[in-house]
């Protein structure tokens, strides 16, 4: 039994380190964006440059996940601040004729873009944590946001299906 425990210590190690690299919990202000890749544990999924002149760091945890955490530089390179954006009140700051440019700079990649359908354009779907099983839904023609809603999350229909499973 002792062999066999061993063995999973590295494994559980690497877990561990994985998962350290998830939330930006370490990211301080005034870090450079090398030791914010260092730390989130690579290169962002997305960059997007801030009004003010600075840069916005993408780290989409998706399709699956939960969260997206957004690390805000000025212009020097340096940490002003990061937050958790796979959340309502962020949501509800993208409206119609948003250019999707913006959309992403807020709450960057989605985690599903397909057809629309009978409607022109694609929805893009959101993931994020909340009491019930929804994702947030996006209708995007062109290059501008048309509308958006909560829908259920495709996940979970398949989840009661299959009992739970």
């Amino acid at each position: 039994m002792n062999r066999f425990l061993i063995s999973l210590a590295p494994l559980a190690a690497l877990l561990l380190s994985a998962c350290a690299t998830y939330a930006p919990t370490k990211v301080q202000p005034g870090m450079g964006a090398a030791e914010v890749e260092k730390l989130m544990g690579g290169a962002p999924t997305g960059r997007y440059a801030n009004p003010d002149g600075g840069t916005r760091l993408e780290y989409a945890r998706g399709p699956m996940g939960l969260h997206t955490y957004m690390i805000d530089l000025d212009r020097e390179g340096r940490v002003l601040a990061w937050k958790q954006v796979m959340e309502e009140k962020e949501f509800n700051a993208i409206t119609p004729e948003m250019p999707v440019q913006e959309m992403l700079r807020r709450i960057g990649r989605p985690a599903q873009i397909r057809g629309g359908g009978w409607q022109p354009g694609q929805v893009w779907s959101y993931r994020f944590e909340g009491p019930f099983c929804l994702w947030w839904q996006v209708s995007v023609v062109g290059d501008t946001v048309k509308d958006a809603a909560y829908g259920p999350d495709p996940r979970c229909e398949r989840n009661e299906r299959f009992g739970g499973l």
